[in-house]
Parts: C-alpha cells; sequence; structure tokens
C-alpha cells in the first residue's frame, strides 16, 4: 500500500514539476515594508526613583530688611547666625526639587531701638543645574552654578521688646507672626569628591508686611540668607543615557526579514497557482498522517524603562500571539518576561520582569479570551539577557510550551 501512496506522489511531483519551474522563473514583485528612519538621534538621560538623592547641612547670616530706622535716621539691617538643612532629589541632569529648613535669630532697629526676635521657616525648592543645561551633561563636573526659586512658610516668635503695631482678634498686640514668602537664590555647588560637595547660597525671601509684627513704610518685608555648607549625595551623581538610533538597525533587520518572507511567499503562492492548474492528480488511496508543526512565535513585547504596562504600539504583538493560539488549540505558551542589567537591583528586576509577564497574561485572558490553563509565567529577571543591547531586554518573550 505504501508504494502504491509513493507512486501517486510521485506522479503528481511529475506533473507539476514543470508548472513550479515556470512559476519560478516568473518575476514576483513584492511591495517593501518601509523603514522608519527619521528618530530624534540625541542622546537622552534620566534616572531611576533611587538615583540622586541628597542633604544639606550649612550654617551663614541673615539680614533682615524691613521697617524702621537706627538712632541716627538711616535704614540699615543687622546681621544675625542662620541654620540650614534640606533634603531633596535631583530627577534628571537639569531640573531637582528640595524642601530646606533654616531659622534663627533675627535683629533689627525701630525708630532708634534694638529688635530681635527668633524665626524656622520651611521652602520647597525647584532648582535648574545651568551647566548641564548649556555646556552639556557631565555627572562629574567640579563647578556648577544652580539658580533656585521657592515657596514656603516662616513662622516668628519672641518678639524683643515686646512691640509691633499689628493687632490680633482680641484688639492685643501680636507676639507671634506667620507668613508664607515667596523666595529665589542662587548656589554654587564645588564638588570635593564622588558623593560630597561644597556649596555656598544666597537666598532673598519676600513677605507679607506683617513679618516683623510691623506694617508700615516698607510694603515688602525682605530677609536675605547667606548659608555655606555641605551636600551629600546617597550612591553619588549618577545619569543614565540611551540614544533611540540604537534600535534602528534592529528595525532595519526585522523589516528585511519581513521584506525577504514575504517575497519567499509570493513566489510560493505563484508555484502552488501553476501546480493547481494541473489537477486533478490521480486519487491517493491511502495516505499517511501528517505532522503539522506550528508556526514559530516571533512576536514579542516591548516595556519601557521601570515599567510594566503594554503600551498600544505593543498590544498589537499581544493580539497576534492570541490569534496564533485560536489557531494552534493544541498549543500551549510560555510568557517569559526579562528586565534590562543596568537599571534596578538583581531581586527588583526578578519582580519587575515577572509583573510584565503578567500584565501579558492577564491582557491575553480577560482581553482576548485565551483559556488560563494554556499559558504559564516564567520570570527570568536580569540574570539572562536575551539580546546584546541592553535596552533591548526589557521584554517579554513567547514561547511554545512542551
Amino acid at each position: 500500500m505504501k508504494k502504491n501512496v509513493l507512486f501517486t506522489a510521485a506522479a503528481c511531483v511529475a506533473l507539476m514539476a514543470p508548472a513550479v519551474a515556470s512559476a519560478q522563473n516568473e518575476t514576483v514583485v513584492v511591495e517593501e515594508t518601509a523603514v522608519l528612519t527619521e528618530v530624534p538621534c540625541n542622546t537622552r538621560y534620566y534616572v531611576t526613583k533611587h538615583d540622586n538623592w541628597f542633604i544639606q547641612l550649612g550654617a551663614g547670616f541673615d539680614a533682615p530688611f524691613v521697617e524702621g530706622v537706627d538712632s541716627k535716621g538711616e535704614h540699615h539691617s543687622s546681621l544675625s547666625l542662620n541654620y540650614n538643612l534640606g533634603f531633596g532629589k535631583w530627577f534628571s541632569p537639569y531640573m531637582g526639587w528640595r524642601l530646606s529648613f533654616n531659622g534663627g535669630p533675627l535683629h533689627w532697629h525701630n525708630n532708634g531701638d534694638f529688635y530681635k526676635a527668633k524665626y524656622v521657616g520651611a521652602n520647597l525648592d525647584f532648582m535648574w543645574d545651568m551647566f548641564n543645561s548649556l555646556g552639556g551633561v557631565n555627572e562629574n563636573r567640579v563647578f556648577s552654578i544652580i539658580p533656585f526659586v521657592g515657596l514656603g512658610g516662616t513662622f516668628v516668635w519672641d518678639f524683643k521688646p515686646n512691640g509691633g503695631n499689628i493687632l490680633n482678634e482680641h484688639g492685643r498686640k501680636k507676639v507671634n507672626s506667620w507668613t508664607l514668602p515667596v523666595s529665589a537664590g542662587i548656589q554654587a555647588r564645588f564638588r570635593l569628591c564622588k558623593y560630597v560637595d561644597f556649596f555656598a547660597e544666597a537666598r532673598a525671601s519676600m513677605y507679607g508686611d506683617n513679618f516683623n509684627n510691623l506694617a508700615y513704610d516698607r510694603p515688602v518685608d525682605v530677609n536675605v540668607t547667606l548659608n555655606g555648607g555641605f551636600t551629600i549625595t546617597f550612591g553619588g551623581r549618577k545619569y543614565h543615557s540611551y540614544n533611540p538610533c540604537d534600535y534602528l538597525g534592529y528595525i532595519d533587520n526585522l523589516n528585511n526579514q519581513v521584506n525577504d518572507l514575504r517575497g519567499a511567499l509570493a513566489t510560493t503562492a505563484a508555484a502552488l497557482a501553476a501546480a493547481e492548474a494541473q489537477l486533478p492528480c490521480p486519487e491517493v488511496v491511502e495516505q499517511e498522517a501528517v505532522v503539522v508543526e506550528p508556526a514559530p512565535l516571533m512576536a514579542t513585547v516591548r516595556f519601557t524603562l521601570d515599567s510594566s504596562r503594554i503600551s498600544n504600539q505593543e498590544m498589537v504583538n499581544v493580539y497576534n500571539i492570541a490569534e496564533w493560539m485560536k489557531a494552534n488549540p493544541d498549543q500551549n505558551v510560555a510568557i517569559v518576561g526579562y528586565a534590562d542589567r543596568d537599571t534596578g537591583t538583581s531581586t527588583y528586576n526578578m519582580g519587575l520582569s515577572r509583573r510584565r509577564a503578567q500584565a501579558v497574561y492577564d491582557t491575553l485572558t480577560n482581553t482576548y479570551g485565551i483559556n488560563p490553563d494554556r499559558l504559564t509565567i516564567q520570570a527570568e529577571g536580569s540574570e539572562e539577557q536575551p539580546y546584546e543591547v541592553n535596552n533591548w531586554n526589557r521584554i517579554v518573550i513567547f514561547n511554545v510550551a512542551q
């Protein structure tokens, strides 16, 4: 019986061979997939949520410019000690924020009398690294100039002698004041080592007229502070970079593969059409079972830095896997998640790769109705890197499960 089958197959091949040869000699025109090359090629910088946290400790002087004159009838300010504590984070090489606390005694003159008080204030500052913005990013730069602006609150108390002309709701002279200043300043930063900088900073804080419990003459009270101290950056300043053009070679390679496959498919379709023109072939009495191998799983799902959210662009690849599984109901799929090695700890990346695989699993089951029993989740973290280009390893890959 097998001999009959072989003879019949040989007859079909003999009949179709001229047509196939003819089809192979025909020119098949294939529309090639365009390659997107208009991608900004500037290097881009970013920091992770663990990078560039810092604390500042400093001291200096403040000089309040408020109402009042000395015994000679002249306006001037008296210096007093000022103490400073702050912490914050640079969320890019160019911009950062800081919560700064400062306080100390205040001294000024009013109508020939010497006044003093105590104050404490807090400011939320937004800082700009001028040199990184204008001169290029350099985490090892020795000297930087950093302008900043801030909003905050200040409490002043212990006025001596008790005075002022502002009354409370009971008609008595107020003994303290709350104010909401707007401030601006500039900082000069000197790098001492990877973790420690020395800074010198000047700030002008502008208050309402009640800062020193007096309201006349000057419509705006100003307190100028001059501080110096040290900045400690945990882990040292650290900026990561990438270039979108690193992907172009990979994209071009994939497009070339697609174009090759489309050309082969068009040639095969022409050969099949020519062969069908020779039908019918002699009827096959018996044929052996043919094992059809499932199509390879070529789709992947890529993720952005420190994210397990599936973008709209990558959702089409999840859809393709769902369609493949519907077309191959006997096949099971392993969803394998990865993370790039250069960001995050090994433990954190293991959890991140599992969340990425879980996000794909949830979409396949909840959105496209794939039976959960046909899917398994595997987290590889960053111990294994399937691609040489590190940024490509923020990925989920699909494998046919055994």
